[in-house]
């Protein structure tokens, strides 16, 4: 997973294509000095989720 974030430091786009954050910096026309490329975390943890299901179908007054 790649991020391309401008000058400033905010984050523009994120792709899992290196080539297609290139593309887009070269689609708005920034010159390799506006962004940064930065290779992020590819190993990361899956989060256990609970079902936060609130539908009051079996509660309904």
């Amino acid at each position: 997973m790649y991020g391309l974030y401008d000058k400033e430091g905010i984050l523009r786009f994120v792709d899992s294509d290196k080539e297609a954050c290139l593309a887009y910096a070269e689609l708005f026309d920034l010159g390799a000095t506006n962004y940064c490329l930065m290779d992020l975390a590819k190993d990361t943890k899956k989060i256990k989720t609970t079902n936060l299901d609130l539908s009051l179908g079996g509660n309904n007054n």
